[in-house]
């Protein structure tokens, strides 16, 4: 919850475009938030890949027929 609200609900974030007004608002943010955390965010324990590259990198990999 602290992470979320350093990065998303403080005045200088970047997913706010001005001041909150009402519930609206924060939902939106929240939204915004929550899917560049889980798709477009860099992970440093995913080799600084995003989630997105990580996992398609990882069924590439899965699906590569092998070779003998």
């Amino acid at each position: 919850m602290g992470l979320f609200k350093n990065e998303a609900i403080r005045t200088d974030s970047p997913f706010r475009s001005g001041p909150l007004h009402g519930l609206p608002d924060v939902e939106k943010i929240t939204y915004e938030y929550v899917d560049w955390y889980n798709t477009r965010r860099l992970h440093g324990s995913l080799n600084y890949l995003t989630p997105e590259e990580y996992e398609q990198a990882y069924y590439t990999q899965e699906h590569e027929p092998t070779t003998r």
